[in-house]
């Protein structure tokens, strides 16, 4: 039947050809011309249409296949008229007539009309829309990248996850990929498709792909009752979830030995779409430089991260959807030459038999794995009760090996560390309407977590003034600690009091039990005022709970260590609590123009028992802490600008973030430092005072050129953080361009330089709360790729 139907548009162009080809005077022919488009018959386009191109006579002339982009070209033809035909599986052939003169170019566009119902496919986006109305995002602010915002940026859908959201307001950067939101430590939650991602060990690998983000949404301010626990910023993922059958193949690559070869394949047939992706990355800057050198010693990564979604629409009101990670990361922790063994003369080199320690030669490495997979059930009961459940797991592991001489020489300790979390849960979210006003949205929230904690260190034993004065030791210190309990429900109303205001109330619970048990009942209220058609005013109020992270010391872990090398001068260590907050946000968005938007928000935070992390050991892995108050206030100005062609968008904002009194896991400072912070206010390790952000990108001439740019004003350093690092402005570059080959059929080249101006900065020094090695930003660096869509 396909045949029959691919013969007759055949039959029908040629003869409309005929019909054309009695007004066309003959003439000499030159080369032309045909590029065009192919679409289903929602206007999406379509990839993998066998294309062929015929003359009046019927003669085909040409053949072609439209790319990931649903684009194709016919090129060196003559002047004349021509019929292009495509035909694929699952759908209606399609033609267009098209005219082409003497060496030009013409465009054509061609329409296949699904032959299965286009209702499966309109189910499918509602269901879409019915999932994120269960997340609503009234009083908080929110920052968007579409799938085309992240292929403009220099480097594209190469970009890490972390350096995306550094394109949005109030995120500073860190070391190990870290991120800073609005002046908070880390404390970001991470949700695909509206399900929460299970929290995983830290470290410093990027487990998350921006390949297969439709959609990345960044909310910050006083949020809505359904998001809890990690609130500094929400990440929502929408994935993509229907596919015309195609993919693309990605080799990318350039300094500093980068090889990042990448694929991505999706298709849907019937009720069933699928969705994979992949990407490999070998390089040898895996971990920040210590030293303002070009390339880094001892610093080779190589890693892995994969994503699949597969859905089935059961009806038109039902989808069943599951949806796998998996990351692997392997890293050398890089060398500082130069360096001292036994920097206080307590006879580590004796204790450790060797006369000298060359600090270029140390091989500590470190290994990180994530793997996680959601499950999740959508539907509707009646015309009103939207809800999804969704079951997840994650198993998340760092592990660090030490150098085991070198270690002990230039700190007296040698530690073999291992974490690991494996966490199981259910999430479930309901939305109810009411009537025209009034949507009630309630839900839940259970895992269970079981952690592995185990220390293995090789210390020496010493005197009273710390020096050695026995042969070298090993410290088993493992706390496993199983059953970890988070349960958290809320309800809330979204009430549109009036056409122009909106008023989201509503209150969440969470309890705790785990390393420390705790609770909270937490109000919140989010108001959305539309004053005009051009400008948007909000505010909202938070009260948050944050439980402490996985990765803590048990209190029995300092005893270990006494009258070794492994000692720490204060032996405190009370355990760390939950961390509790009032948050107000006010703000505004004005479309100043049609083509430019702007924005300002102010916020303030006052916290009791303030959590905070910190590098205290030799393992690049953070451990927790408590202040007993905090507080952080800022203001955050935005503009985005968007007319045809050509986007800009520039971000600005200042940011204070001020502690006071380490209250748990004291062991990790010194004396004379828990003195002073007890009783003065001091900036926090991520307090960075100016951030600021800005990018541009223009198609011109079939070529995508974009530029980007981060400034700090530096973290904090120095005695207590009583100082910070000097400021910062780093700017990246890159072009891209797609080419239809008859041979390839379409390709994409990309060219990108990080650093364009080879700033030297420093991230961090080495000295201030918490902080380890010194480590500098990325020096300049040109990187191109090439990419076979299909």
């Amino acid at each position: 039947m396909q045949g029959f139907k691919s013969w007759a548009g055949a039959c029908a162009a040629s003869g409309l050809l005929a019909a054309s080809a009695f007004v066309h005077a003959a003439a000499p022919q030159s080369a032309a011309a045909i590029r065009g488009i192919v679409n289903d018959a929602l206007g999406r386009p379509l990839a993998g249409v066998a294309l062929s191109l015929r003359t009046a006579a019927g003669q085909v002339v040409g053949r072609a296949q439209s790319g990931a982009d649903g684009r194709f070209a016919f090129a060196d033809l003559a002047a004349g008229v021509y019929a292009v035909v495509g035909d694929k599986s699952g759908f209606q052939s399609g033609t267009a007539i098209v005219t082409v003169a003497a060496s030009a170019e013409a465009s054509a566009t061609l329409t296949l009309a699904s032959q299965q119902a286009l209702e499966i496919t309109v189910a499918a986006e509602r269901l879409d829309r019915a999932r994120n109305a269960l997340s609503p995002k009234t009083g908080g602010s929110l920052y968007r990248f579409g799938a085309d915002d992240v292929a403009a940026l220099p480097e594209g859908a190469n970009t890490s996850f972390n350096q995306v959201l550094l394109q949005a307001p109030g995120v500073a950067n860190d070391v190990f990929g870290q991120l800073y939101v609005r002046g908070d430590h880390a404390n970001l939650q991470y949700r695909i498709d509206g399900v929460i991602l299970p929290e995983g060990i830290t470290g410093f690998g990027q487990a998350l792909d921006t390949r297969f983000a439709k959609r990345i949404d960044l909310m910050t301010g006083a949020l809505p009752a359904q998001y809890g626990y990690r609130t500094a910023g929400v990440v929502e993922i929408e994935t993509k979830t229907r596919f015309a059958e195609g993919g693309r193949i990605d080799l990318y690559g350039g300094a500093r030995g980068t090889v990042n070869p990448s694929f991505e394949y999706g298709n849907s047939k019937d009720n069933a779409s699928y969705y994979v992706t992949g990407s490999w990355l070998a390089n040898n800057v895996g971990v920040e430089n210590p030293a303002p050198s070009v390339d880094p010693l001892h610093d080779r990564t190589t890693q892995f991260k994969g994503f699949g979604y597969a859905s089935y629409l059961v009806d038109a009101a039902t989808r069943i959807s599951a949806m796998v990670g998996s990351y692997d990361g392997k890293f050398q922790v890089p060398n500082r030459p130069g360096e001292t063994p036994d920097p206080n003369g307590q006879g580590f080199l004796a204790g450790a038999g060797v006369a000298g320690f060359d600090s270029a030669r140390l091989d500590e490495r470190q290994r990180e794995t994530n793997r996680y997979g959601i499950l999740a059930l959508q539907s509707t009961v009646g015309a009103d009760f939207d809800y999804q459940l969704a079951l997840f797991t994650r198993y998340s592991s760092v592990r660090f090996t030490p150098d085991p001489v070198g270690d002990l020489v230039f700190n007296g300790i040698a530690s073999n560390v291992l974490r690991s979390s494996s966490s199981t849960g259910l999430q479930a979210d309901g939305s109810y309407r009411l009537d025209d006003a009034h949507t009630l949205r309630l839900g839940g929230f259970f895992s269970s977590e079981d952690v592995r904690s185990d220390n293995s260190s090789v210390v020496f034993p010493v005197d009273g003034a710390g020096n050695v004065n026995g042969p070298a030791r090993t410290v088993v210190d493992n706390n496993p600690k199983n059953g970890n309990r988070l349960l958290g429900l809320y309800l809330q109303d979204e009430w549109k009091a009036t056409d122009k205001l909106t008023v989201n109330y509503g209150a969440r619970f969470d309890r705790l039990d785990a390393f420390v048990a705790a609770s909270q009942l937490s109000p919140r209220l989010g108001v959305v005022y539309q004053a005009n058609p051009q400008t948007t005013l909000h505010a909202g109020y938070a009260r948050y709970f944050t439980p402490p992270p996985t990765e803590l010391v048990s209190p029995t872990t300092v005893a270990l260590f006494a009258g070794t090398s492994g000692a720490p001068s204060v032996a405190q260590n009370s355990p760390v609590k939950a961390e509790r907050a009032h948050y107000v946000d006010v703000g505004m968005t004005h479309q100043a123009t049609p083509a430019l938007n702007v924005g300002i928000d102010a916020f303030y935070k006052r916290i009791a028992d303030l959590l905070d992390e910190g590098q205290f050991g030799q393992a690049l892995i953070f451990a927790p802490f408590n202040y007993a108050q905090g507080k952080i206030y800022g203001v955050e100005l935005s503009a985005n600008y968007r007319s045809g062609d050509f986007a800009a968008y520039a971000n600005l904002a200042r940011t204070t973030s001020l502690a006071r009194q380490v209250s748990s896991a004291q062991f990790n400072f010194g004396r004379e430092e828990l003195d002073y912070i007890a009783s003065n206010w001091v900036s926090t390790d991520h307090d960075q005072r100016y951030t600021a952000s800005a990018g541009v990108s223009r198609l011109w001439a079939g070529t995508r050129y974009s530029a980007d740019a981060i400034f700090g004003s530096g973290l904090r350093r120095g005695f207590a953080n009583t100082d910070h690092q000097p400021a910062y402005t780093q700017v990246n570059v890159g072009a891209s361009r797609r080419f239809d080959t008859p041979a390839l059929g379409t390709l994409e080249g990309r060219v990108a330089v990080v650093n364009l101006f080879d700033k030297i900065y420093e991230i961090r020094d080495g000295s201030g709360i918490g902080v380890g090695a010194p480590r500098f930003g990325p020096r300049r660096g040109l990187y191109a790729g090439v990419s076979r869509l299909f």
